[in-house]
């Protein structure tokens, strides 16, 4: 008869990690919780946004109407709908973004509408961001590198968030065709 307590068998079932991916994961770990927070100090430091509010805008630019229905910029911009929506009423407040009803299409939804004040506010951030996340990630890294961080991001991505990966992946794409050799501000 086995004296292993409930604890003691599922602790001996676990699969734990081993050296290499323990060292791996408390170094992901670090990264995830000192990027945001350097990104955001760059960001309220030198343009009065926070982060959240940053992709709210960066992704509000990116359609050629500036319109992006609420639920969907939960999703581009990383939120809940209720932060979303306490952020939204933030920029509006500055003047960055107005909501609106839209009744086309299947049924009616709120939109949020980047204003051209929002742009400019947008347009002004962006080479500050662009250089700390230069700063922070690309110029410590190879193209190899980059390559590789892209394809490990996204694998994670899709397996704790397989919606949001496949948004993220129509985002890149739209992104992509719309640059046409020109720098996209939310970048």
């Amino acid at each position: 008869m086995s004296t292993d307590t409930s604890d003691e068998r599922v602790a001996q079932e676990a699969p734990w990690l081993d050296s290499e991916e323990r060292a791996a994961w408390m170094t992901l770990m670090a990264m995830v919780m000192t990027l945001p927070t350097a990104i955001e100090a760059q960001l309220k430091r030198d343009s009065g946004i926070n982060f959240f509010e940053y992709s709210i805008l960066s992704s509000l630019s990116r359609p050629q109407e500036h319109a992006v229905q609420m639920s969907n910029l939960a999703h581009m911009s990383g939120g809940s709908l209720s932060r979303l929506s306490h952020a939204v009423s933030r920029l509006e407040k500055q003047g960055y973004v107005r909501r609106r009803t839209n009744e086309a299409g299947e049924g009616r939804c709120i939109e949020a509408v980047l204003t051209p004040e929002g742009y400019a506010a947008l347009v002004a951030a962006a080479p500050g961001h662009v250089r700390e996340a230069r700063r922070l990630v690309f110029d410590n890294l190879t193209p190899a590198q980059v390559r590789q961080l892209q394809r490990i991001a996204h694998e994670i991505t899709a397996v704790a968030a397989p919606a949001t990966s496949r948004h993220i992946d129509s985002e890149i794409e739209a992104a992509d065709r719309a640059e046409q050799g020109r720098p996209i501000p939310g970048c």
